[in-house]
C-alpha cells in the first residue's frame, strides 16, 4: 500500500527493471529474462520481461483483506502504462547485442561469452571491442 503502481514502488527488482527497460540497459544486480526454456538457453531467467510485468500486475490487482494494498482496478495494464509495445520488447529482447555492440551479464557470463566467440573487452566496462 506504499505505492500505487508496482513501477513506482522503491527498492523493488520491478522498478529496476523498468528503469532499465526505458534505457536499454539490464540491471546489473538481477537476473536478466532470457525467453522461453530451450537447449541452447544463455544462464537468466526462463520467460520474457512482458510476461513477469503482466504477472506482476495481475497478482497487484488481486484484493483480499489479508493484502495491504492493491493495483487500482481502473488502471491500464503495466505494458500500456509503461508504453511498452510488443515489437519494441521483442526488438530489444532479440536484437540487443547487435543494436548495441554489448552483451549484458555477470562478469563470469560475459568473460564465458567473449571467450566462446573471441571477443575481447575492458575490464573497466560491460562493453566488447567489436
Amino acid at each position: 500500500g506504499i505505492s500505487d503502481t508496482p513501477e513506482d514502488s522503491d527498492f523493488t527488482s520491478i522498478k529496476k527493471r523498468v528503469v532499465a527497460v526505458k534505457e536499454n540497459t539490464q540491471p546489473k544486480a538481477l537476473y536478466p529474462f532470457v525467453g522461453n526454456p530451450r537447449q541452447d538457453m544463455s544462464e537468466g531467467l526462463p520467460f520474457q520481461l512482458a510476461d513477469y510485468l503482466e504477472l506482476v500486475d495481475m497478482t497487484g490487482r488481486i484484493v483480499r483483506e489479508s493484502k495491504k494494498g492493491s493495483i487500482d482496478a481502473s488502471l491500464l495494464p503495466i505494458l500500456q502504462r509503461l508504453n511498452i509495445s510488443s515489437g519494441n520488447w521483442l526488438c530489444i529482447a532479440t536484437e540487443f547485442e547487435a543494436r548495441t555492440g554489448r552483451v549484458v551479464g555477470q562478469e563470469l557470463s560475459i568473460d564465458q561469452y567473449c571467450e566462446s566467440h573471441q571477443r575481447k573487452r575492458h575490464r573497466k566496462s560491460t562493453q566488447l571491442l567489436m
